[in-house]
């Protein structure tokens, strides 16, 4: 073992490389410097020359070397020194090495508050984090000791150290004082036999390395007055000088090791005496005001080691400047300013002694120069050049400022303007053609022979090197260093060695925006398409849709189009928001064309700029519509193919129409236009309109003529949110036509304001949306109406709203009720037309709901009009189908068949009718319309965007990788191209257009899987714990799963007969349509509503067992063998707004039924829910109410008897949480499991992250299974032992090993919401991420951020992601606008209860930061947020359904 500092004199140029040397002398570590910054270059090329042996000091040229440099260095110590603004980047290095405890000292120079707070920022990495005194002395010592320690213990150390490059050299030498060799040698090899924690360890080891120097320095020491009653906390500063001589009884605790933090140590010695502690920190960019070191001190005081101290006022002192700068006086005022607070309060101790200048510039600002590599970094900010970065990496070239004071570029500023880019990639293009040649005339050269290596080498890129396959980096660097190796004093090859960048194909971009659009033939644009050369150019449009008409010199051209007149460059037209798929393939298509491209790609932003803080809600939206609407079309163009294949239509819009969009000089001004000329689509709609208001009218016209002889015309219009104002609506007609009116019922949506004047007598029925909203098909005609100027002095009305009045609880709020039908009653009114009577309300809140309303305004409208009473009985045929009921609808649908397979042939819509549509749902698919389209499509004329959902039944969630690919291609051929891992552990697919509807289905049998009774009235799919803590359970509870759920199964043979044809189904059975159907089990009219069955293996709650109908949870013996289960009942999360009758309930405990009997005891339990269900009020219908109208004991009693045997009386069982194990864990011998977070569940390619490929890559070469979990996630499972390594660095390289996420995100939820679920009252899926980014920096803050809680979002209150047994739940109430409940158990059996009603994402915040800074400070240790809410008051405690409501 070597000495641990030479004995000789050595002078170093700068503090880093006295620590580099340190380290690379200590205990025979391996040194690598990451030499980015001049000062570590410096310190490389020190150390290189002072140490002997030089092989040991390694120069990396990038931190994204530093895991391969110590996976290579296999065991050995390692030290590193790297600059602080790498340390985010490689954070997944340091969780890596602090999971397998690697002995590696990363040494990091601070000179900055800013460079400090990089290094706080990764404290949490699961690495020691140290921190030496100022001076260089104390840098080295500390230095040394993380190398031994590291080396010990196997704990991974960040050190940081004070950076000062003094006018003079460093004396080494000064530093030495550890020559004997045998010291380091006894303390590495000394053990210690008494049992300590990791904490109590870490802190023992650094002490007694420190003190192998004589050093006075430790981890935590204090020094003051012994009295002292303000005490300064410190991360490794010393304040001590500063307080010399005062006679203020004040102290210092100084921290130096900060991770693992002792709170013994602290707590120990913190004076008993201190009334104040004032945590004093040199950070900046923190996401709130509080620094980090706060929220460790608030830990020790809340600890039970300082259980019994008086609890002292904390503040936090956070500044910029450096400590040192705080003398005596200064200090001295800090002092004196703190004294001042009786609460917790921070300040900034700078600003308070009147140091002034640290305030640091904004770190976003711009330089006037930007290098190619902050160019690159800059463009992955954006959607689109994240894209980029995935597919090119280190091939990725971009030559032009992406950002400027502006948005993407400022054309008249050098750096920016595509001029500035194009030379810079020209000259590289050129400089590569020149490379070529001169290649080639080297391998001609007879004079100079090469290796058969170089020759080779250079022959091969010669002939591919306009192939990124072949001119890649890798190739490039193995030719130069062939080059210099051979290359001696030849001036040819010299040459080539010194341009060897060049040959690597790069992928050259240009990238700008709107700007560059407006005169493409002299913006430097027209440059690049003429040159012929192969740069690429992507060109951002960021207006707003709908677009806004151009007009005069300022018009925007369309650059595709300019650029596919001009006939020699690759063209692409897309929107990464609107396909992900079409503008990947375009991106790979222009980078592989050989010459110029230009994609032109929307991103629209309605300020006109695109930032960190902008929704990319809206920007999904808008892309979509613009799509949709043929404004924005899809399409990519290839001058090499031949005519029939040169341009590809990827939007449906346009397909019939190829030719006049081709043709036009100006298309982007076109789609720019209000009205778009183009779309054959568009246009023919319009016509379709014209024509159906003429129509429209001439009925009108005979209506009138007829009403005239046989009866007076009525006119019924209606916007319905839900169906009841629709019902209401259907309900006036049917009445009217019995009293021998003409009566006409339509929709708002097709119904023209101007024809409101030749309408003798109008009733409209609307209903209130969101925050005093109409339905989104009468936006249109209320807002016509508003602007209308005719006169209806002629025309009679009367309206009738649906709302609740209790909806917005405020009383400021109160003008909402009612709003549209208010509104549309003052407007008619103010136009002249005559009320026949006051305006209806029907309110949610009364004991009949909107009924009672409503029976008094039918009565008086009646009277008012004075027709009498009804001329036929009401069951006569009046010429309208009467309201069907749900109950009527099963019975009368022949075994679920209805006439769904006439819907199917029907190609004139994309929909299906109102009763098909409802029956669909038994089949395991739901029509839906995609509502970011909704409004504008009713607008245009034409119907909604109307496409369908399927789910999979899949018991237990367990799928093969056959069944998975099988998912994955169907989701990219007939869906959304993504697929949603459901809160039921199955799959669902959107998107799915009705004529491929059964194509989807049999994709589905064909992999071996149904989707038979994964919706609709009867047992859906049954969930069962995917990762139990007893994984030799697993199979078991899987097994019991599908045997419930095939015994359970519905008997039709519908389902085969519609989609199937009789073919093979799932699992290798055939079934006959010939066969007369029954259903033995449910009867024709099936189960009053959904039946829904989870089993669970305690601990584990994973599938949240009470939340369901029927629950059973698994006793286990000694053995760990599973004897029985608990059955539970009664459990369901669905509710509505404001309905007290309608609520949450966890499910009760009948008893105890031994394993053998679990699928008896399931039948018996749906058929009471069957023979006692309320069927007559849906909302009424669930188990959960049958158990509370009931009792449990009448419960025991029906099950009992159609068991043959009572129930046992439960077993004890306790369950620790409700989350998933993320992860490797064990799954058998052998056998191993590894958890993918999957945010809420949707598999999607995204910017930046192509998670849909990278799952189907890991099943293309999987030999297990899948596991659907029921919180959204993927288990790959049981992955043999021997191919975990394999399975881990795959992952690793697809990035599906990310679990850096906050434990608040790895515990959160939501349903799908907007913009497909038809019952969506706010964001939910789309926005939960965003949110969750902003709740993050507050548990940041409050150094909660590894700590689990259960947060959980609903887009409307009927609880698909079970909101509300969450600790936190966000339930949505109007668009922006949530529910917060509060209280929820960490296990998921305990009630959350509402806290605060009708948030925006502010007052989210503003409620929710104080009460976690709370929950930071005081809860109990290992207390949940959950039950410290309750503890603490804030919220009541709450386990029936009947209690929900109760404040």
């Amino acid at each position: 073992m070597s000495t641990s500092l030479r004995t000789s004199t050595l002078r170093a140029p700068s503090t880093a490389a006295a620590v580099a040397y340190a380290g690379a002398v200590t205990a025979e570590s391996t040194t690598a410097v990451v030499a980015t910054a001049a000062a570590l270059s410096e310190a490389a090329d020190f150390v290189r020359d002072a140490v002997a042996d030089s092989k040991r000091i390694v120069v990396l040229k990038q931190a994204s070397e530093i895991a391969s440099f110590v996976a290579a260095s296999k065991g050995e110590a390692v030290n590193i020194v790297v600059p602080s603004s790498a340390l985010v980047e490689v954070i997944p290095a340091l969780r890596s090495f602090a999971r397998e405890k690697t002995a590696v000292a990363i040494h990091v120079p601070v000179g900055s508050a800013g460079q400090l707070s990089e290094v706080l920022a990764v404290r949490d990495s699961g690495c020691a984090l140290i921190r030496s005194a100022d001076s260089p002395q104390s840098a080295v010592r500390f230095a040394v000791a993380s190398a031994l320690v590291s080396q010990k213990i196997g704990l991974p150390v960040i050190h940081c150290f004070q950076q000062a490059i003094a006018p003079e050299a460093v004396d080494v030498e000064a530093y030495e004082a550890v020559s004997d060799q045998q010291a380091i040698g006894d303390y590495l090899q000394q053990t210690d036999s008494e049992k300590a924690s990791a904490t109590e360890t870490a802190h023992r080891e650094f002490a007694a390395a420190l003190a192998l120097f004589g050093s006075q320095e430790s981890p935590v020491s204090y020094v003051g007055a012994a009295d002292a009653t303000l005490v300064y906390a410190t991360f490794g500063a010393a304040v001590a000088d500063a307080m010399s001589g005062s006679s203020d009884p004040v102290g210092v605790v100084q921290i130096s090791l900060l991770r693992p933090l002792s709170t013994a140590a602290v707590t120990a010695a913190l004076p008993e005496t201190a009334s104040h502690v004032v945590a004093l920190e040199q950070v900046t960019r923190q996401p709130t005001a509080w620094g980090p070191l706060l929220f460790d001190l608030a830990a020790v005081l809340s600890s039970a080691e300082w259980t019994g101290r008086p609890r002292p006022v904390i503040l936090d002192a956070v500044t910029a400047a450096p400590l040192a700068l705080f003398d005596s006086a200064k200090l001295g005022l800090v002092t004196a300013h703190s004294r001042t607070f009786t609460s917790p309060a921070h300040f900034d101790p700078a600003a308070t002694a009147g140091i002034a200048g640290f305030v640091e510039a904004d770190t976003e600002a711009v330089a006037p120069e930007l290098e190619l590599e902050q160019q690159r970094e800059r463009v992955e900010r954006i959607p689109y050049g994240r894209m980029l970065q995935e597919l090119f990496r280190e091939r990725l070239s971009v030559a032009n400022g992406a950002e400027s004071a502006t948005i993407w570029g400022d054309s008249t500023q050098s750096q920016t303007s595509p001029e500035f880019g194009f030379g810079r990639l020209a000259a590289f293009e050129k400089e590569r053609a020149q490379l070529a040649q001169d290649v080639g005339a080297a391998l001609r050269a007879v004079g100079e022979p090469l290796s058969a290596e170089l020759h080779q080498a250079l022959a091969a890129w010669l002939d591919g090197r306009e192939d990124p396959a072949v001119a890649t980096p890798a190739a490039a660097q193995r030719i130069g260093e062939l080059l210099a190796a051979e290359m001696g004093d030849s001036p040819r090859l010299a040459a080539l060695h010194q341009r060897r960048e060049a040959f690597c194909r790069r992928a050259s971009w240009l990238v700008g925006a709107d700007a560059w659009a407006y005169d493409v033939g002299s913006s430097g644009v027209h440059h690049v398409i003429a040159s012929g050369l192969n740069i690429k150019m992507l060109v951002l449009d960021t207006t707003p849709h709908p677009f806004a008409a151009q007009r005069g010199a300022a018009r925007k051209k369309d650059v595709g189009l300019y650029a596919m007149h001009y006939g020699a460059a690759y063209v692409a037209s897309v929107a990464v928001y609107a396909s992900y798929t079409q503008t990947l393939q375009a991106l790979s298509e222009a980078d592989a064309f050989p010459g110029p491209a230009v994609v032109v790609a929307y991103l629209p932003h309605s300020a006109g700029v695109f930032g960190a803080t902008d929704s990319p809600i809206e920007v999904l939206q808008q892309s979509k519509q613009a799509v949709d609407a043929g404004a924005w079309p899809l399409y990519r163009w290839d001058p090499r193919n031949d005519d029939a294949k040169r341009f590809q239509l990827d939007s449906e819009r346009l397909a019939r129409t190829v030719e006049a969009f081709l043709a036009r000089e100006n298309a982007l001004a076109a789609v720019g236009s209000a009205a778009p000329e183009f779309g054959g689509d568009v246009a023919a709609s319009a016509e379709r309109t014209a024509g159906a208001r003429l129509a429209a009218r001439a009925r009108g016209d005979v209506d009138r003529l007829v009403g005239g002889l046989d009866g007076p015309p009525l006119l019924v219009l209606f916007a319905s949110d839900g169906g009841n104002a629709e019902e209401a609506a259907r309900r006036i007609a049917r009445q009217a036509r019995r009293r021998g009116m003409v009566a006409r019922c339509v929709g708002m949506e097709s119904a023209d304001v101007d024809e409101l004047a030749f309408e003798r007598t109008v009733v409209i029925s609307v209903s209130t949306a969101g925050q005093g909203e109409i339905p989104t098909a009468g936006r249109e005609f209320l807002r016509a109406l508003l602007a209308a100027s005719a006169n209806l002095n002629e025309t009679s009305f009367a309206v009738f709203g649906l709302g609740d009045s209790h909806y917005w609880p405020r009383a400021e709020d109160a003008l909402f009720y009612n709003k549209p039908a208010r509104d549309i009653d003052r407007r008619l009114a103010e136009l002249g037309a005559r009320r026949i009577v006051e305006l209806g309300l029907g309110d949610d809140q009364d004991a009949d709901g909107w009924e009672a309303g409503f029976s008094a305004f039918e009565q008086q409208l009646w009277a008012a009009l004075n027709v009498g009473e009804a001329l036929v009985d009401a069951g006569a045929d009046d010429g309208e189908e009467a309201k069907r009921t749900d109950e009527e609808n099963k019975i009368i649908s022949n075994f679920l068949r209805g006439t769904i397979s006439q819907a199917l042939a029907d190609d004139s819509t994309g929909a299906v009718g109102e009763w098909d549509a409802k029956l669909l749902k038994f089949h395991g698919t739901y029509m839906q319309d995609d509502r970011d389209l909704r409004g504008e499509r009713v607008a245009r004329g034409v119907e909604k965007a109307f496409s369908f959902m399927i789910r999979v039944r899949l018991p237990g969630g367990v799928a093969t990788p056959a069944q998975w690919m099988a998912m994955d291609r169907l989701a990219s051929e007939y869906g959304n191209e993504t697929m949603k891992i459901t809160t039921r552990q199955t799959f669902q697919l959107h998107g799915v257009l009705k004529r491929n509807l059964r194509e989807t289905m049999r994709g589905i049998n064909r992999a071996l899987m149904d989707t038979l009774a994964a919706c609709g009235d009867v047992n859906r799919n049954v969930v069962a714990s995917a990762n139990p803590q007893q994984p030799h359970l697993h199979a078991e509870v899987a097994r019991l799963a599908d045997d419930i759920s095939s015994h359970l199964l519905p008997s039709t043979a519908a389902y085969h007969e519609i989609w199937l044809d009789d073919k093979l189904v799932a699992g290798g059975a055939t079934q006959s349509s010939t066969v007369a159907d029954s259903e033995p089990l449910y009867g024709a009219a099936y189960l009053p509503r959904k039946f829904k069955v989870a089993i669970a293996i305690p601990p584990e709650n994973d599938v949240d067992v009470v939340a369901y109908d029927l629950g059973l949870i698994a006793i286990l013996d000694d053995a760990q063998r599973i004897v029985g289960y608990n059955v539970m009942v009664g459990g369901g999360m669905g509710m509505t707004h404001n309905n007290t009758k309608t609520y949450p309930r966890l499910a009760s405990c009948l008893g105890f039924v031994a394993a053998e009997h679990a699928v008896a005891v399931s039948e018996a339990v749906m058929l009471v829910q069957r023979d006692h269900g309320d069927r007559s009020n849906r909302k009424h219908a669930r188990l959960k109410y049958t158990v509370d109208d009931h009792g449990l004991p009448w419960w025991r009693e029906q099950v009992a008897e159609r068991l043959g045997f009572a129930l046992e009386p439960a077993r004890p069982f306790a369950f620790t949480r409700n989350g998933d194990r993320f992860g490797w864990v064990r799954a058998a011998p052998g056998l191993n499991n590894y958890t993918i977070f999957v945010q809420n569940g949707r598999i999607a390619n995204t910017p930046g992250f192509a998670l849909k490929d990278a799952l189907a890559a890991v099943a293309a070469v999987h030999t297990g299974a899948f596991r659907l979990t029921c919180n959204g996630n993927l288990i790959v499972a049981d992955v043999p032992d021997a191919d975990v390594p394999a399975v881990s660095a795959l992952l690793a390289d697809l990035r599906l090993d990310n679990l850096d996420f906050s434990a608040l995100r790895l515990h959160s939820m939501a349903c799908a919401a907007l913009p497909t679920c038809g019952l969506a009252m706010a964001e939910a899926e789309r926005y939960l991420p965003h949110l969750i980014d902003r709740i993050d920096s507050i548990l940041d803050a409050a150094g909660l951020r590894n700590d689990a809680i259960v947060l959980r979002m609903t887009g409307c209150p009927n609880g698909c992601a079970r909101p509300y047994n969450a600790e936190i739940a966000f339930v949505g109430k109007a668009p922006g606008a949530y529910n917060l409940y509060l209280g929820g158990s960490h296990a998921g059996d305990r009630l959350n209860k509402l806290f605060r009603e009708t948030l925006t994402e502010d007052q989210i915040l503003e409620v929710l930061e104080p009460i976690i800074k709370r929950y930071a400070l005081e809860r109990l240790d290992a207390e949940h947020f959950g039950d410290f809410v309750i503890r603490a008051g804030i919220i009541k405690a709450t386990r029936e359904g009947l209690d929900f409501h109760d404040q």
